[in-house]
């Protein structure tokens, strides 16, 4: 009998009856049958069904679909043998697990439960794009399918040659696919790029595509280093539990044993942790004589972790212990970014610190404990400081008051220093001599950069602005604020320190009231081509002089650069321990140009005019900053800033601070970008005047440029360079070049960074090839080899 419907049908029971054959026509399209319920039944759809009394057979031909126990198969013909319990599918047999696996078959032979079989002229295409192909393939127990002569790879095929090898395939004898622990077993296999064998190994293993963490081993590393020589590292991950997992990683080297290395992680309801500790008895301490890395033990231990409080609010910390500070660097450990085609650089500290953060629509909050931990020759631990802690709030109020904007911050920071941080204003001064009693040659060579002992300081701000429009079209802003600061020091009195600032305790209070008035009168102009507007703009500030003004320590406010972006800020200290103080007027002309057609300029020239009052910026405190800044006069320094954009690919920006008197260049940059389809640039050229009393002698002058170009649609190189012109030579580079589709990473870097020696605080430029792989559903591994000692001979020249 042949039924051209869908029928729920028991292939083991048919009907004596069923002699007769009929037939349906037309052929209906082949689509996937209705999930049947669970009941032993089996779904059959075909264009007809033979029942073959006298061979106990049952025949299905013509887009045939069988569905069972959430298994589709589709074919050309299926044949049921009752006898042999066997089913049989024929001609373009596609068959689809429950769990998205599709198998491409020209035969296929299971039994009726779908459970044991083999399949000839196999391929089989997984939920995760992954494919296996075979010519001949079994299943047993249920459990293991064993590919005969298979191939697997994670690549799609290519369109236009579907025949043509893959980027990248691995070939065994056999691969025997554990359905239950959802391994892969690889059998005399061989890995093949473009068809071309690269690798054998007589056996590996990992897990199926479906696994998303698994216990095993993953790719190995190769590294090398004067520290270590050559290390080869091979990391087992262990998958202990669905929210927690330990990574071990020895890396064995040729000259200093065993380096070891783990690694839990750990995620809760409300965030995640991980600890890490790595350790080693070196062989050979002698290696590194002189440096402190020349002890038996080295290892360090960190941690991190961050938790949500709710919406709003998180907490965490960061936390690195270590017996040395030049173990991370000496054995590459997390010194490079993980990112293909970036500049890749060393760390120079570690971050301790313990912190909570929240975020609301107009509000934010931040409180966090740090301790730094320097790895450089420059860096003193002793003269680092520990901050106990430093605490941020800020907020906008929502609604309109006296008919302006109103907003508030507070800053309280806390922090301890053991010892005095100098630092010589020439390089030819050895710094232990700032330390000497004589005040006038102590503070004509040397700066007091951190201040020994315990600095406490609250400060809060509010502050008030509005805007109004006149019938002329002129914007008028008045502002208001007042800050206050609460300060307790207590200085210890080492050697060199009272010539600089008081020692012992010193309370201090200091309030900062201003009033300010801001005006712009904006002039449009509308051509057929575009729309150019010319703003006059002028500020003028009222207040009392800084108080204490240069006496006490300073901490966050060593940075001072003026230029166009903070000519009309009311306060150009970039911290809170100095406040700008006495009467100020700051005017510039602002004028941008809008075209038509796409593209705008935008170009910003003004002044700053000191009117009376204490010139906060001509009084050296124990840092010295704000002299060389340019506001240390009664007329400023010229800024100016000119941006150009004519499309969305090009952008140009210059900006520059001339001298008063006489226009000489005091800083100048100018930057170029293009970034395109296929490739990007961007060139950075900077000239810096000296400034000798913060400790800087000589000009300097260099370019940086960086690029990246898209050689075909998975392509990249990139690289970059730093040229000094006062020295005229290259003193930094980059060169890196990657590959990256679906499945396959490819990465190869030519990375140059500075280290500095412990009994040297000159850098030492280093050189390192770095080379990543990654085949996906595999692993990723990377090769990194120091070539300095090839290189050093013709850097810069």
């Amino acid at each position: 009998m042949a039924v051209g419907l869908t029928a729920a049908i028991d292939l083991a029971a048919v009907s004596e009856a069923a002699a007769q054959t009929y037939t349906y026509n037309p052929r209906p399209p082949r689509q996937k049958a209705p999930p049947a319920a669970d009941n032993g039944q089996m779904l059959v759809q075909a264009v007809e069904v033979d029942y073959d009394y006298n061979n106990q057979r049952v025949s299905a031909v013509g887009s045939v679909q069988l569905y069972y126990n959430g298994t589709s198969v589709e074919a050309d013909k299926v044949i049921y043998d009752q006898k042999t319990k066997r089913l049989r599918a024929e001609g373009n047999v596609r068959m689809t697990d429950a769990d998205g696996k599709v198998t491409y078959a020209n035969l296929l032979d299971l039994s009726d439960d779908y459970r044991d079989g083999f399949v000839d002229s196999l391929r089989v295409d997984t939920a995760d794009e992954t494919r296996i192909a075979a010519s001949r393939a079994e299943r047993t127990e249920g459990n293991y399918n064993v590919f005969q002569n298979g191939v697997y790879t994670a690549c799609a095929p290519c369109r236009d040659n579907p025949k043509k090898p893959p980027l990248w395939q691995v070939k065994g004898a056999r691969i025997i696919h554990d359905q239950t622990d959802k391994m892969l077993y690889f059998e005399n296999a061989q890995l093949e790029f473009f068809g071309v064998p690269l690798a054998y190994l007589p056996y590996f293993s990992t897990p199926d595509p479906t696994v998303v963490r698994k216990s095993g081993f993953l790719m190995p590393m190769y590294l090398s280093s004067t520290a270590f020589g050559s290390g080869f590292e091979v990391p087992y991950y262990f998958a202990l539990a669905p929210d927690y997992d330990l990574t071990l990683a020895p890396r064995i080297t040729t000259t200093q044993g065993v380096l070891m290395q783990g690694e839990f992680r750990q995620r809760l309801l409300d965030g995640a942790y991980q600890i890490r500790a790595s350790g080693i008895n070196q062989l050979d301490p002698s290696k590194l004589a002189g440096q402190p890395g020349d002890r038996d033990f080295r290892g360090a231990i960190d941690t991190k972790g961050q938790f949500a409080i709710n919406d709003k609010w998180v907490w965490g910390w960061d936390g690195v212990l270590l017996s040395d500070r030049t173990f991370f660097s000496d054995y590459r450990l997390a010194q490079y970014r993980d990112a293909l085609g970036s500049f890749l650089s060393p760390s120079t500290e570690a971050i301790s610190q313990l912190y909570l953060t929240g975020v609301g629509n107009r509000s934010f909050f931040d409180a966090r404990t740090i301790y730094y931990y320097g790895f450089t020759s420059a860096d003193v631990q002793k003269q680092i400081p520990v901050v106990h802690p430093v605490v941020d709030y800020s907020n906008v109020i929502n609604h309109s008051v006296l008919g302006g904007e109103f907003s508030y911050l507070t800053n309280f920071t806390s922090l301890t220093r053991q010892n005095a941080q100098f630092e010589s204003l020439s390089n030819r001064l050895d710094v232990s001599l700032c330390s000497l009693s004589a005040d006038p040659y102590v503070r004509s060579n040397c700066m007091l950069r951190g201040v020994p002992g315990t600095y406490t300081r609250f400060s809060g701000e509010a502050k008030w602005r509005s805007a109004f429009t006149d019938p002329y079209g002129q914007i008028w802003t008045p502002f208001a604020s007042v800050r206050v600061d609460a300060i307790d020091a207590s200085v210890a009195n080492q050697p060199g320190v009272a010539n600089y600032i008081n020692v012992g305790d010193t309370q201090a209070l200091r309030a900062m009231p201003a009033v300010g008035l801001e005006y712009r009168y904006p002039f449009i102009n509308v051509q057929p081509w575009g729309t150019t507007t010319l703003e006059p703009i002028a500020q003028v500030i009222i207040r009392p002089n800084e108080t204490y003004a240069g006496r006490l320590p300073n901490e966050d406010a060593q940075s001072m650069v003026f230029d166009a972006s903070n000519l009309f800020s009311v306060d150009k200290f970039s911290g809170y321990d100095r406040v700008e103080g006495g009467s100020r007027a700051n005017v510039g002309v602002q004028a941008t140009t809008q075209f038509d057609r796409g593209g705008a300029v935008n170009m910003l020239f003004g002044q700053s005019y000191h009117l009376f009052g204490l010139n906060s910026y001509t009084v050296a405190d124990v840092t010295n900053t704000g002299l060389n800044s340019g506001l240390d006069k009664q007329r400023s320094d010229y800024v100016t800033r000119v941006s150009y954009s004519p499309n969305s690919t090009y952008q140009f920006t210059t900006r520059a601070r001339l001298d008063e008197s006489h226009l000489d260049v005091q800083r100048f940059e100018a930057e170029g970008r293009a970034n395109f389809n296929r490739w990007s640039v961007a060139l950075t050229y900077g000239n810096y005047a000296a400034q000798p009393e913060l400790g800087i002698l000589t000009r300097r002058e260099g370019v940086l440029g960086t690029g990246s170009m898209k050689l075909a649609s998975n392509w990249v190189v990139s690289g970059g360079a730093r040229w000094d012109l006062e020295a005229n030579k290259i003193n930094q580079y980059t060169v890196g070049a990657g590959y990256v589709d679906d499945c396959f990473v490819l990465g190869l870097n030519y990375i140059t960074a500075y280290s500095y020696a412990v009994t040297n605080a000159t850098p030492t430029l280093n050189h390192t090839v770095m080379l990543q792989i990654g085949l996906r559903t595999i692993g990723m591994t990377a090769i990194s080899q120091n070539v300095s000692a090839a290189s050093n001979g013709v850097i810069g020249q």
